[in-house]
């Protein structure tokens, strides 16, 4: 038996504000609302559960290319002395190259880039596999609230701490231009 998802995690949030539109993303990165089954087979093939904030949002709009594409932390990164770069959120799905069971899955990611298996990849970032953003399942086991990392390739694999849950990170999410002043 399913616990149920808890829902309202996205109130007072303009959700439509958090993409942007392009072919290519649209392609690659985005797939059809999924259905209840649809979660509990990737949920099963995955071994963790998905978070009820993640499956909401995937029931407006599942994965694509973020407007809002920075997360502020507290650590130099990046461009900016404090800035995550986010390109895209995963979709949950198969089909989509860049979905949670697609071509460049979790599983991709750990065997032949060597990315920690510590939870699932959820968005790529502007470098082009060499860092990442991830669920991290470590602390709480695979039936918990994960939280969000960036896992930095070039780094020797480090593990930054980005947000305590996936409701948290989409919520903290910043354009870019707005932080760097491009």
């Amino acid at each position: 038996m399913h616990a149920p998802r808890t829902r309202g995690h996205w109130q007072g949030l303009d959700l439509g504000a958090l993409w942007t539109d392009s072919e290519y993303f649209r392609e690659n990165y985005t797939e059809p609302v999924p259905s209840e089954a649809l979660v509990r087979e990737v949920e099963a093939e995955l071994g963790v559960r998905l978070p009820d904030a993640w499956v909401e949002l995937a029931q407006v709009h599942n994965g694509g290319a973020l407007a809002r594409n920075g997360y502020l932390v507290d650590e130099r990164l990046g461009r900016a002395d404090d800035l995550v770069e986010v390109d895209a959120l995963y979709a949950i799905g198969r089909t989509a190259p860049h979905s949670l069971l697609g071509t460049f899955s979790t599983r991709f990611w750990c065997e032949e880039w060597g990315y920690p298996d510590l939870g699932v990849v959820i968005a790529d970032t502007p470098s082009a596999g060499h860092d990442l953003l991830m669920l991290d399942y470590r602390a709480c086991g695979p039936w918990g609230e994960p939280a969000v990392v960036h896992v930095d390739q070039e780094a020797d694999y480090r593990i930054l701490p980005v947000a305590p849950d996936f409701a948290t990170f989409i919520r903290g999410l910043v354009d870019v231009q707005d932080v760097l002043g491009d």
